[in-house]
């Protein structure tokens, strides 16, 4: 009866428009509330959830992700990509997710990355003749590759919320050849889409071009060196490397570009602020309700109804896929991984799943949640920045949707992608 007070109190909430952060809280404290334990335990879990120091790495982040948004550094990366891409068929399509590729490496963020990218790229499309549908398709979809290639925030969340157990600098690793397998259908699709509606290409700029641009773009792209080497090597952890990250994108924007100005650093100081306050929210509340889940033995019984069904892990990793791409359609990214993780883990884990490979999997099932209605936050950014409603864009998105979703069905089924580049340095 427990869990129907638990899912009861969650669900309507949720279908009233409540705040994802509220929903969890409320119905925690409905539950604690049925069961008669004392209510000072969600105050417990809220404050066990948020006080992990690996979580400090989040913050600093968003903060240099946005800096490097208003410091000029995605339209250099755009500019590169164009010279290295554009040339293919549906051209500035390609430019699109080969910019996301790069921006992704330096922002972690699939909101930060279609704002970016698509603030910049969405208008020149529309200009030079694009659908302003395939436009904004590309960039929501896109903005997906930015969960995958380090420094995700989201690899952090998952990380704690499977009990600090699963290195972050093997899920930094294990995300990357995933992040660029989903790039490669992505341009697939927008080959084909282009294709069939006849949009041009752009002309090549030769190799001397690129050799310029890619200089000029060079110190953006050295963050995600930084990052990631750092990391990896264990030169330092990925909280250090988050502060890091922030003190080099201000000496890059102020002292290299001089593209930064003091209004635009207080915005990205406040914007980081805001952010960090509702994703923490959202996390605090999270843990209570994962908590719950873990008092009323939810992991354990899925574990035996999912044997009940079948014991072919191929059968066990379809189900899971499908259940979360349901949960990724209502629910935010943040609050699903802190969900989640503690239920299908132990699942995943028990039919032979790698908990690396499972959370790449799970990164990459709920960034296609974000794409999709009705509570799509990236849709929801793609739409905005190209002025169109959403209806029109889900119309036509179908063919990203299909490259994301083969991808994830390779993801799944072929560990290796995940594994192989996390065991080169082991």
């Amino acid at each position: 009866m427990e869990l129907w007070v638990l899912f009861g109190t969650f669900t309507f909430l949720l279908l009233i428009g409540t705040p994802v952060a509220f929903c969890l809280g409320v119905s925690s404290f409905a539950t604690i509330a049925y069961l008669g334990l004392p209510p000072v335990v969600v105050f417990q879990r809220l404050n066990s959830g948020v006080s992990v120091f690996a979580l400090m790495a989040i913050p600093f982040f968003i903060y240099a992700g946005d800096l490097m948004v208003r410091g000029d550094i995605a339209r250099r990366l755009v500019a590169l990509a164009g010279s290295m891409v554009g040339h293919l068929r549906g051209g500035l399509g390609q430019v699109n997710i080969m910019a996301s590729v790069m921006f992704g490496g330096v922002s972690g963020s699939a909101a930060a990355d279609a704002s970016a990218v698509g603030s910049l790229m969405v208008p020149q499309m529309k200009a030079r003749g694009y659908g302003v549908d395939y436009a904004v398709n590309i960039t929501v979809v896109g903005s997906i590759i930015a969960l995958m290639i380090p420094p995700s925030h989201n690899m952090i969340i998952y990380s704690i919320s499977a009990g600090g157990k699963i290195s972050i600098a093997d899920l930094f690793t294990a995300g990357i050849i995933p992040g660029l397998v989903l790039a490669l259908s992505l341009m697939c699709a927008a080959w084909y889409v282009a294709r069939k509606r006849g949009y041009p290409t752009e002309p090549f700029q030769g190799f001397r071009e690129m050799g310029r641009l890619f200089v000029s773009a060079a110190p953006g792209l050295v963050l995600v060196a930084i990052i990631f080497g750092g990391v990896r090597s264990g030169i330092f952890t990925a909280s250090e490397s988050s502060n890091i990250a922030v003190v080099y994108a201000l000496l890059v924007t102020f002292l290299v570009y001089r593209s930064l100005s003091w209004s635009d650093f207080k915005e990205a100081t406040f914007a980081a602020v805001r952010t960090t306050a509702m994703v923490l929210m959202v996390i605090g509340c999270a843990a209570a309700f994962g908590w719950l889940l873990a008092y009323t033995r939810v992991p354990a019984s899925m574990v035996v109804l999912l044997k009940g069904i079948s014991d072919n892990p191929i059968v066990i990793l379809l189900l899971l896929n499908i259940v979360l791409l349901i949960l990724g359609t209502f629910m935010d990214m943040s609050p699903l991984i802190v969900i989640t993780t503690p239920i299908f883990l132990p699942v995943a884990v028990a039919f032979g799943v790698d908990p690396v490979h499972f959370g790449v999997i799970l990164i990459l099932n709920l960034g296609i949640g974000l794409c999709t209605p009705p509570v799509g936050a990236v849709l929801f950014v793609g739409c905005a920045v190209g002025r169109i409603p959403i209806w029109e864009a889900v119309r036509s998105i179908w063919p990203f949707y299909g490259a994301a979703f083969v991808t994830l069905m390779v993801v799944t089924y072929i560990p290796a992608l995940s594994l192989w580049l996390p065991s080169l340095f082991h």
